[in-house]
């Protein structure tokens, strides 16, 4: 065949493609690049864990062409029927609403004793990239012809893209109306539903409202340009779009933003609202921006290895306060993604060497932490095994040729500090309590306690400094919030197991001293050292103040105390109130003062605030 020839035919076949698609006059885009969300482009159908036929089949010349989705996957696959050799198809993947597509991805030809062939499975979501696609399968078979495209709508629960405003639970605008020549547009939010619509007021003839849906905090938006778009009747002056959802659960998108748009028709001219996201409960919102920035493919918040054996422990603590089950899938994908091995700067900067085990033992000990958490809320027997294996570990660097006993805090055997002492101690008493007939672990915590109280870590103000010095003795360092939370939690674990009232006594003597000590309390709100003035927090110190909350919260919930329920709702309070955009991202300062650092570090920080205080 002549490179004409070639050329002119391969013309007439992207015709026929633009033909079918549900746009006028759209474009075929560049290769596919491969996109791994629950898996990766290119999987073999017999692995799909679910299989559903959304839209109609497509009949070309007597063969059957069939769009397969399965929703548990997340991924779609193309199959033909019915046909003779040569016949092929294929999948076509939308990225903004079916203007451009990656064409002929998986592309099989029927072989030459079949009937009929399908295509390997693709996704038909990217939540790493943050953009939602559109499928559709597409044959040739002396015609082409596709299918129609899934999903168009985005769905979540019972509410879907294009439900009338009339019909929503609530009217809140988040955010001011945007003017232009004398017209406003607002952004109307139903938060009990997380679904937004528009409204243009003052307005004339041909005047136009819609809304943007972005799933990256308003940088790029698409797949969810010009939703709803709506021109104003001749003889009105106001109108209103239809309601679009912010969440898509089967794409595992969640924390959408969204803004409304108007267009003055004689101006030609536009203007739109700032970004907001609903906010159904306050723990709710900060649990859907820390979604958000879950990567699924790995199955981490990436950037810190420990930071996110924190976050998941803040959305598990999240879904066991509030019964709200959205995310439970996390809990399995995180274990399952990251429990193996990992070369250095593949999950951490040291080497991963299996179950969640590097040379930082804290960082080890937080994985455990998690995993307990994730064992008392689903009952699931492998997330307490893998505490047990964790806390084993923790515990080869139990040494009492030096200081008596404590834990060392790497295994170059450096330093023996707050943190990893505080981590051991709570790990040893909560493997007790979840351990029947359980004497081994028990017998670890009580002398855990003794070494720790009579290490001198905590101060003569009942202030825990960060640790030991090589001479045994409080070396005098930073008090951080996190350390007197764990002692506060581990010392309260302590007096659950054992009824001892000397542990109790210090768990409340440390929660008196961080409420009260403005080295950790100002104004009322929970503060760090580098919350203050123009200091900035480091990457690990962002999320100090969550872990305090927690066990803070776990000490009034065992008193039954009201003693410091007022203190817990003041931190919620602050934190909604002084620390949070209209995109519900809250920062390192709780008081809301500058600088504020920003990122799923503080994000999931602040979800522990809120949702110790949830139902006070």
């Amino acid at each position: 065949m002549s490179w004409r020839m070639s050329r002119f035919l391969g013309g007439l076949l992207a015709l026929a493609i633009a033909l079918a698609a549900l746009f006028a006059v759209p474009s075929s885009s560049h290769a596919a690049t491969a996109v791994c969300a629950l898996a990766c482009d290119a999987l073999n159908p017999s692995k799909a864990q679910s299989e559903t036929f959304p839209v109609p089949n497509r009949t070309v010349n007597g063969r059957v062409l069939r769009l397969h989705v399965s929703d548990r996957d997340s991924m779609a696959w193309a199959g033909i029927d019915s046909g003779a050799s040569g016949d092929a198809v294929w999948l076509d993947r939308s990225w903004d609403r079916g203007v451009t597509w990656e064409p002929l991805l998986g592309k099989a030809s029927v072989p030459g004793t079949g009937t009929g062939t399908r295509t390997l499975m693709y996704n038909i979501t990217d939540p790493v990239g943050h953009r939602r696609g559109w499928v559709r399968a597409c044959g040739d078979a002396g015609t082409v012809t596709c299918t129609g495209w899934v999903y168009p709508a985005v769905c979540d629960g019972t509410s879907c893209d294009g439900a009338d405003p009339a019909t929503a639970a609530g009217d809140a605008t988040p955010v001011p109306g945007a003017t232009l020549f004398g017209r406003t547009v607002s952004l109307h939010i139903d938060q009990r539903h997380s679904m937004a619509w528009g409204v243009l007021q003052d307005g004339g003839p041909g005047d136009e409202a819609w809304l943007d849906r972005s799933w990256d905090n308003g940088a790029s938006w698409p797949e969810g340009s010009s939703l709803g778009r709506i021109s104003l009747p001749s003889a009105a002056t106001s109108v209103r779009t239809a309601m679009f959802a912010t969440r898509d659960p089967r794409g595992l998108l969640y924390g959408g933003a969204v803004r409304a748009c108007v267009r003055e028709v004689s101006h030609q001219e536009s203007r739109c609202t700032a970004w907001a996201r609903p906010a159904p409960t306050r723990a709710r919102a900060a649990a859907e921006a820390l979604m958000a920035a879950y990567h699924t493919n790995e199955g981490l918040w990436r950037g810190s290895w420990w930071n996110s054996a924190v976050a998941l422990t803040s959305l598990v603590d999240f879904a066991e306060r509030t019964g709200w089950r959205e995310y439970d899938w996390v809990i399995a994908r995180t274990f399952e993604q990251n429990r193996g091995v990992f070369p250095a700067g593949g999950r951490s900067s040291d080497p991963v060497e299996g179950h969640f085990i590097s040379r930082a033992i804290d960082d080890a000990a937080w994985w455990a932490v998690a995993w307990l958490a994730a064992y008392d809320y689903t009952g699931e027997r492998r997330y307490l095994d893998e505490a047990v294996v964790i806390t084993d570990y923790v515990h080869q660097y139990w040494d009492t040729g030096t200081c008596g006993g404590g834990v060392w805090w790497d295994r170059e055997r450096t330093y023996k500090n707050a943190v990893t002492n505080g981590l051991y101690l709570w790990l040893a008493t909560s493997l007790h309590q979840r351990i029947s007939g359980d004497t081994l672990w028990g017998a670890r915590a009580t002398t855990a306690a003794t070494w720790y109280l009579d290490s001198k870590m905590i101060n003569s103000s009942g202030l825990v400094n960060d640790g030991l010095t090589a001479a045994c003795a409080n070396n005098g360092q930073t008090v951080w919030s996190y350390n007197q939370g764990l002692a506060i939690g581990a010392f309260t674990q302590l007096w659950r197991s054992t009824g001892n009232s000397r542990y109790l006594a210090t768990a409340q003597h440390l929660a008196g001293a961080a409420l009260s000590s403005p080295l950790l309390t100002r104004n009322g709100v929970l503060t760090e050292s580098c919350d203050i003035a123009a200091n900035s927090c480091d990457d690990n110190q962002k999320q100090f103040k969550g872990i305090f909350m927690r066990h803070l919260a776990d000490l009034a919930d065992a008193t039954a105390s009201a003693a410091y329920r007022p203190y817990i709702k003041r931190q919620a309070d602050s934190i909604w109130s002084t620390d949070r955009d209209p995109l519900n991202r809250f920062g390192q300062r709780w008081a809301g003062t500058a600088p504020n650092q920003v990122d799923w570090r503080t994000q999931a920080s602040a979800l522990e605030g809120l949702t110790a205080a949830y139902g006070l």
